[in-house]
């Protein structure tokens, strides 16, 4: 896990853009485009952590190095939230199954295990 520094907000647009050797005009185009979403003081100044860094890093991979357009990087990262929650989801569902597999039922929550096999099937309904 990060720490918070990673996360605090502390770069101005051109410190950021140097330190990608960008335009600025890049940064906001990427913004007005949601690709990135920079924190902003009470004045409306632009402030970017290392993780918002890291972020367009990334956005500048998909677009330089694989030729995928803005809309398709905006759709690549779409689908890396969902799958961010689909992973935080199964996860949650495999904690579950610890606990019903060490202490029983979990409190709640109603399970059912149909077989057990190669192709166990469980079914949650919460």
């Amino acid at each position: 896990m990060k720490n918070n520094a990673y996360n605090e907000p502390v770069y101005l647009i051109s410190a950021v853009a140097q330190i990608l050797n960008i335009h600025p005009q890049t940064l906001r185009q990427y913004e007005r485009e949601g690709l990135i979403k920079p924190s902003r003081t009470n004045g409306k100044i632009r402030l970017y952590s290392q993780k918002d860094i890291d972020h367009i890093k990334y956005v500048l991979t998909l677009t330089r190095e694989l030729g995928i357009n803005l809309a398709g990087v905006d759709l690549i990262l779409r689908l890396n939230e969902k799958i961010e929650k689909l992973e935080d989801e199964i996860s949650s569902y495999k904690n579950k199954m610890k606990k019903i597999n060490k202490f029983g039922i979990v409190p709640n929550s109603k399970a059912l295990v149909i077989k057990k096999s190669s192709y166990d099937v469980v079914i949650f309904e919460e």
